[in-house]
């Protein structure tokens, strides 16, 4: 390398899973069979009248055409009323819907369209990292917040309020939560609006796991006054198995998006035009199709719980979410303690320290692969065991 890397990414850290992800291919190189249950990618497909909508909209004559980067009026359209049908949340869809290549990308939009360098911005520890390194290339600080158990995973608001918060800005959280599946109720996110709005602190609620294994379907825009001081992002990637399609949106108050607008205007393209009708197809499938794809996750479910017995971890039950969050026994770790069950049973999980310090006692298996493949990966962990 003939210059330096800037600034802003010199203390920026490839993602975990990219990283492992390229070990386990050299393992799968050299001839070992590995079983991944790290990843939350939905391995089902989408529903066939989504599949349908996009190979017929992929024959019209303008589809390959550069597509508005506000997306088109039918999506918003479709996204607003999702939101009015599922949470009971009324949008503007000309005004307060924006359509993202992914709600990944709307995370640094969100942070390059707010953050000034020295901002500081409250992030979930445990937590889905993606919130502090957006922060941290916005030029932001980074200030985590303890989730724990004890307190159901929900940020202890009044510890919060004692803190200094000279400076903060923003405040990232998502409930259903990754990766505890821990929910919120309609009374922490009242007194989440009303912390915010003292404070002068923009929320940014990421809520991609709403419908698995949920049957409480919840919007942070459902409270009176939310859209003063908070964005929501939405996907399409967990719900209707679209997560390689790269479909989601950013709701909220119209001042919000447009300065969220000029940044991502200069920074990528509308939508391809056929996956844009899909999505608008997978919006507006009936409840049954959530019915059905939870059926699939409970059955799944049962087998990752036998795992987290067969390891002696605790777990909540009752949690929601594509994934069972557990507790390690008190003398393990969880980042040697995966790559000890990987190099010994060829079984991938992804360890909690990687969603922060809170996270460093606790796994993740997520319930992204067929039954056979989980009964697989749980004999082999209980072949392991019983060799002590």
């Amino acid at each position: 390398m003939i210059i330096k890397p800037s600034n802003r990414i010199a203390d920026v850290q490839s993602y975990y899973f990219a990283r492992k992800l390229k070990e386990i291919a050299v393992l799968q190189d050299n001839g070992r069979k590995i079983i991944n249950l790290g990843i939350g990618s939905p391995d089902l497909p989408p529903a066939p009248e989504v599949l349908d909508e996009l190979q017929k909209a992929s024959m019209e004559p303008d589809v390959n055409r550069y597509q508005s980067y506000r997306g088109l009026p039918a999506l918003r359209q479709a996204f607003a009323e999702w939101y009015d049908r599922k949470f009971q949340v009324t949008l503007d869809p000309l005004t307060e819907v924006l359509p993202l290549i992914g709600s990944k990308e709307g995370i640094v939009h969100i942070s390059m369209s707010f953050i000034n360098e020295g901002d500081k911005v409250l992030i979930p520890n445990p937590g889905y990292p993606a919130y502090a390194t957006a922060t941290q290339l916005a030029g932001g600080i980074p200030i985590s917040y303890d989730l724990q158990e004890k307190n159901h995973w929900l940020p202890d608001l009044i510890k919060l309020a004692d803190q200094d918060l000279t400076n903060v800005k923003m405040m990232w959280l998502n409930y259903p939560n990754m990766p505890t599946g821990a929910r919120a109720t309609k009374d922490f996110f009242q007194q989440l609006i009303s912390f915010a709005r003292e404070h002068s602190i923009l929320l940014c609620h990421d809520n991609p796991y709403a419908f698995i294994l949920n049957e409480n379907y919840l919007s942070l825009l459902s409270i009176p006054g939310a859209k003063d001081v908070a964005l929501e992002l939405n996907s399409l990637s967990k719900c209707f198995n679209m997560a390689g399609w790269r479909v989601g949106a950013l709701l909220g108050a119209e001042t919000y998006l447009n300065e969220v607008m000029k940044f991502k205007s200069n920074m990528d393209s509308g939508m391809y035009k056929g996956i844009q009708l899909a999505a608008i197809k997978a919006l507006q499938l009936s409840d049954e199709w959530y019915i059905e794809l939870n059926k699939t996750y409970q059955e799944r479910r049962v087998l990752v719980w036998k795992m987290m017995d067969a390891l002696s971890c605790t777990y909540n039950d009752q949690a929601g979410g594509l994934f069972v969050w557990g507790k390690l026994p008190k003398t393990m770790k969880s980042e040697g303690f995966v790559d000890r069950l990987l190099k010994e049973t060829g079984v991938f999980i992804a360890p909690g320290f990687i969603f922060g310090s809170g996270g460093s006692d606790y796994i993740r298996i997520a319930l992204c692969s067929p039954l056979k493949t989980l009964q697989n990966a749980l004999d082999l962990i209980i072949e392991w065991k019983n060799k002590g």
